[in-house]
């Protein structure tokens, strides 16, 4: 599970990249700066619906901080 969660951590921040690399370089319509960022969205949320369907399916547990 924490290489998947690392994974998509990663694709959050390449789509975050492109996104900025087509805002820098793209001229006239925005519309692949547009889809990057809609993609990043996408992830984000559906990263965060499988953290919390994972919790309660008992497949994580949180833990307090170790010393």
């Amino acid at each position: 599970m924490k290489l998947f969660i690392s994974l998509m951590l990663l694709a959050i921040i390449v789509s975050l990249g492109f996104a900025m690399f087509f805002m820098l370089n793209d001229s006239g319509p925005k519309k692949r700066t547009v889809n990057a960022l809609i993609i990043r969205v996408g992830l984000s949320v559906s990263l965060i619906v499988i953290l919390i369907v994972s919790y309660f399916m008992g497949w994580i547990q949180p833990h307090g901080i170790v010393p």
